[in-house]
């Protein structure tokens, strides 16, 4: 069913240990929405470039079946960059360049043709503009994911907080999750943080894999041992399109459905980080797809018999 993501589009400069780019194209929309269209085909975005973006690269989000008409684009302005250096334990890195350009003043302008979607995807954004979209929409969506950072809670925590009361998912990592709730536990910081609002927590733990929460269940789901790790931007926000993707497919918003949306989130952010930028994850095909799925699911089967 029809999906709406809210997000950044945008260029990225990155460096690793195996190498460095030239501009790419980033942002948390563009992760998104590309991660997502494996699973649906109405896929809508909502962000804003600069004249600077260029047709070819919006074409990258149409051949992946995203419609492109919530893009604004300011002619005479710059898309939002980021360049960043990444440590040799690839967990770590220095943010060597952050230019906010046409994202300073984003006003998400929603088409009348996106109102009636079921699923919303809010992108890594200043709270108060995930709480403006919400506030836009006639129609409540049947599901509503949350994206933030530390960055928000350190200078919009009010924002932040009134925003939590109006969806149903919030998806952090561990850091992120301590800092919000004041608790080292991950399972205190869970209560903590559900007690603001959100039924339902995903928290990222990186080449560790992801926990889900509800108020009184648990699930987790491991990453992938990967042989080579290029890459690892972009990987929570294609975790987030892989999950939200699949949950639209189904339309099955239960603590199970999210189980297995967990799974194939985490399968999407294992193709993720094999290359630089968006490089692996523009043209999978649908049984890479449902193999490395499969993968995970023999990573973690087995039978137990007792005596």
């Amino acid at each position: 069913m029809s999906l709406l993501v809210v997000g950044s589009v945008a260029f990225d400069a990155i460096e690793t240990p195996f190498g460095k780019t030239d501009k790419i194209v980033g942002g948390s929309g563009s992760y998104i929405s590309i991660a997502a269209s494996y699973f649906t085909k109405n896929t809508n975005i909502v962000a804003v470039v600069g004249g600077d973006f260029g047709q070819t690269n919006i074409e990258l989000l149409q051949r992946h079946g995203v419609n492109t008409d919530g893009l604004q684009i300011k002619e005479n302005e710059k898309s939002f960059f980021w360049s960043g250096k990444y440590h040799n334990d690839m967990n770590t890195r220095d943010t060597l360049v952050t230019e906010l350009n046409v994202l300073e003043h984003f006003d998400p302008i929603i088409p009348e043709a996106y109102q009636s979607c079921e699923f919303l995807m809010l992108g890594n954004l200043a709270p108060a503009v995930q709480q403006m979209v919400i506030e836009r929409l006639e129609t409540r969506p049947k599901l509503i994911v949350m994206d933030t950072m530390n960055f928000w809670m350190d200078i919009a925590l009010d924002d932040l907080k009134n925003t939590l009361k109006m969806v149903d998912v919030l998806s952090i990592n561990d850091e992120e999750a301590r800092q919000l709730s004041g608790e080292y536990s991950l399972v205190k910081a869970a209560k903590k943080i559900i007690s603001m609002g959100p039924q339902y927590l995903i928290i990222k733990k990186g080449e560790h894999g992801a926990l889900l929460f509800s108020k009184d269940q648990i699930f987790f789901a491991p990453a992938l041992p990967l042989e080579d790790v290029f890459d690892p931007t972009g990987a929570g926000d294609t975790f987030a399109g892989g999950f939200i993707g699949y949950l639209a497919s189904t339309r099955d918003t239960s603590f199970e459905g999210m189980k297995r949306g967990l799974i194939y989130g985490s399968a999407m952010a294992s193709f993720c980080v094999e290359k630089f930028g968006t490089e692996r994850i523009v043209n999978l095909s649908d049984s890479e797809v449902q193999e490395r799925v499969q993968e995970f699911v023999d990573l973690v089967q087995f039978e137990i018999t007792y005596n």
